[in-house]
């Protein structure tokens, strides 16, 4: 008897991989090299919130799916899977990732090659990174996915974290101003970043700048706060908030009589 299971599609028909035009060492990771696949008998969760589908069939051509259906009939000539009491599922999309890892003293370690890896094999498809500290590398990663050189997920990436002083790592950028924060943001869109992630010590006025350009440039915005508030941060335009204010939240906190801000315990980010 089969045990239960749940199949990420793109292990069958990788996304961002074809077989027929993969690099040596990237073979490996195609479980499965045929033109035509039928998938049958399987359960369907299409990640639409509708109901799971019973017994489907999926067809599969040129890394696509171009036929799904209870009673689908299998192409002549396709390799056919029973997927009986296996789940089929989309891959999963991460909107907050990192290819970086801490390795202790306040400095953090590009896992470059084994992280692409995992984020697939743990049915990841398309990440997007939310801060880097080697922006080089993320970029350049990227491309040799894209290329098919590489392993790894479709990846849209953010550019360095918009610091202001008081970094605890050496590893992120200081800001000097509101021009250095327009500068960077410049910079690294014209490099390959999708996005930009502001960080706990960036002022007012670098993160209203670094919102203007990359709003210039049709690029959006996050931030992990604690020196700007969540509501100075959307009046300047923000697009989304990953975590805080972590450790100046006095505006969700009720004031006293006397106006000290009564503090309400944090909990740190991951």
């Amino acid at each position: 008897m089969r045990k239960p299971g749940v199949i990420l599609l793109f292990l069958i028909a990788p996304l961002c991989l074809r077989a027929q035009t993969a690099a040596p060492d990237n073979k490996a990771f195609v479980s499965v090299d045929a033109p035509v696949l039928a998938l049958t008998h399987a359960r369907v969760v299409d990640g639409t919130g509708g109901p799971a589908r019973e017994d489907q069939t999926l067809v599969i051509s040129g890394g696509k799916i171009q036929a799904l259906g209870a009673t689908l009939p299998v192409p002549a000539g396709a390799k056919v899977m029973d997927l009986s009491g296996y789940t089929v599922i989309p891959g999963l999309v991460g909107m907050h990732d990192h290819l970086f890892y801490p390795q202790g003293g306040g400095f953090f370690a590009e896992l470059g090659f084994s992280f692409p890896r995992l984020y697939l094999a743990c049915g990841v498809t398309t990440i997007r990174t939310t801060g880097s500290v080697e922006p080089y590398t993320d970029i350049e990663i990227k491309k040799l996915i894209d290329a098919g050189k590489a392993i790894g997920p479709k990846m849209h990436v953010t550019g360095p974290y918009l610091e202001g002083t008081g970094a605890f790592t050496p590893q992120m950028h200081v800001l000097t101003g509101p021009e250095d924060a327009r500068k960077t943001v410049a910079f690294w869109a014209d490099h390959g970043a999708t996005s930009f992630k502001a960080y706990m010590n960036i002022t007012r006025a670098e993160l209203g700048a670094a919102i203007a350009e990359a709003h210039a440039r049709k690029i959006k915005v996050t931030g992990h706060l604690c020196s700007v508030t969540w509501r100075e941060a959307a009046a300047l335009g923000i697009d989304d908030i990953e975590h805080g204010p972590m450790y100046t939240d006095t505006e969700f906190a009720r004031l006293e009589s006397h106006r000290t801000p009564a503090r309400r315990p944090g909990r740190p980010s991951t």
